[in-house]
């Protein structure tokens, strides 16, 4: 994807990708803010993970399954120095969307923090 606003802003999110994709979690340090939060339901709970939390989630190798997932950046927005964008992926029977707030610093853009929606198979 390309955005009118040059591919500096899509840099964090594809480190993002990066990290789902190796479940190499150093990725992460790349994409987000250290203050970032990561939040969602989870089990039909609400979590709200801090990136040191949420790094922790991955192995620091692919999912078995990770020849057959998918990921996509669908929008980008920039608003001057902050940013919106929606992904959608899709690990095995589930599709993830992910919203993210971005900003620009002063080393480049990062996430300041993420909400996801899980839309689990049925069946």
């Amino acid at each position: 994807m390309k955005t009118p606003h040059g591919d500096a802003v899509l840099e964090p999110l594809h480190a993002y990708i990066r990290g789902h994709a190796t479940g190499d979690p150093v990725h992460f340090q790349d994409a987000f803010l250290p203050t970032a939060h990561i939040e969602g339901l989870r089990d039909g709970a609400f979590v709200s993970w801090c990136l040191d939390e949420y790094r922790a989630l991955f192995a620091g190798r692919p999912a078995p399954d990770e020849p057959t997932r998918s990921r996509h950046v669908d929008t980008v927005e920039v608003h001057g120095d902050v940013a919106t964008a929606t992904m959608t992926l899709r690990h095995g029977p589930d599709t993830f969307t992910d919203l993210f707030l971005l900003i620009r610093v002063a080393d480049g853009w990062r996430i300041a923090n993420k909400v996801y929606h899980r839309r689990a198979a049925v069946g």
